[in-house]
């Protein structure tokens, strides 16, 4: 048998005993186990993570509250204050799925959510080489009565950076092309807004073709809005280290929070990039799923304006 690059070790991390590093040569995943699951890190080995972390909650569990802590992990939406906001703050089971030459795939099952009858699994797969991470969230309704739910994977991004959101092709006005057809008359974006967003905060961008949010430590106020986003990527950049992620989308499906497969929360400590799946009624014994890929790189900028966006994230987000 060939000894694969990518392995799996048990290690203690931030005041935690028991997390799963998964790791190749290029970067590093630690994912908890006392709690969670939470991918706490994601980095080059030994490098800064590229997540962002509650420095007083980690290292800690059994709360009989849920708790933020950092890193990325897998709710439940539309957002409410009872099934969304279950704790997760026991064990977690681990099993290896694979490990071999291509990489290694590693399966998280937390303890049934009992009062609101789902489970909750994350799937990671890191390939042998490179950053290349693929995240199959699933969630599994193990009641006696139907649930309707979207799987949302969020992410929480370290202070001092920006979010970058491409946005659709422009097209120009189908009246002033020939051979038009009633589509070219309908939207090609929809944009939510929560009820605490400002669009003049300065964090905010709405650019011709791409969206930018900024984390500002000083900022006093909060930030959220969403997008039925199909350009399939999303990027947080920070001090030259960028983060991307893709995603897909159904057209026809039906989307949480006004049709919503991203969106984007900031406050003075945090920055989050969420995706979400389509909402699914569960009927007992069926399952969902939802499927990130990530992806890190270094030494990416600047980002200034829009053509430094597209020279210097765009290529490198959709190669």
């Amino acid at each position: 048998m060939p000894t694969t690059p990518a392995k799996t070790e048990i290690v203690p991390y931030a005041g935690w005993a028991r997390n799963l590093r998964i790791a190749n040569a290029d970067v590093e995943m630690i994912v908890t186990l006392d709690v969670g699951p939470r991918v706490i890190r994601y980095a080059a080995p030994g490098g800064r993570n590229l997540f962002g972390e509650t420095a007083d909650q980690l290292g800690k569990a059994g709360e009989p509250h849920w708790m933020p802590r950092g890193g990325h992990r897998l709710w439940t939406a539309p957002e409410d204050k009872t099934r969304t906001y279950a704790p997760d703050n026991r064990a977690v089971e681990h099993r290896v799925l694979s490990s071999d030459a291509s990489g290694v795939a590693v399966r998280f099952t937390q303890l049934p959510d009992e009062p609101y009858g789902i489970q909750k699994e994350l799937d990671i797969t890191l390939d042998a080489s490179g950053s290349r991470a693929v995240l199959v969230h699933r969630i599994t309704n193990v009641g006696d009565v139907p649930v309707r739910l979207s799987p949302w994977a969020l992410t929480v991004m370290p202070p001092g950076g920006t979010a970058l959101v491409p946005l659709p092709v422009k097209r120009p006005h189908p009246g002033s092309l020939p051979n038009s057809v009633d589509a070219d008359y309908w939207p090609n974006q929809s944009l939510a807004v929560w009820s605490y967003t400002d669009l003049k905060d300065p964090r905010l961008t709405l650019g011709t073709h791409f969206i930018t949010a900024r984390q500002d430590p000083k900022a006093t106020t909060l930030l959220k809005f969403g997008l039925a986003h199909e350009s399939g990527w999303l990027g947080y950049w920070r001090d030259g280290d960028l983060f991307v992620k893709t995603v897909g989308y159904e057209r026809g499906q039906l989307y949480p929070d006004r049709g919503c497969n991203f969106e984007l929360y900031t406050d003075p400590n945090i920055l989050e990039v969420e995706t979400l799946g389509p909402m699914t009624m569960l009927s007992p014994g069926e399952k969902t799923e939802h499927v990130e890929t990530w992806n890190r790189f270094a030494g990416v900028g600047p980002i200034g304006d829009e053509a430094s966006i597209a020279t210097n994230v765009q290529a490198l987000a959709t190669r």
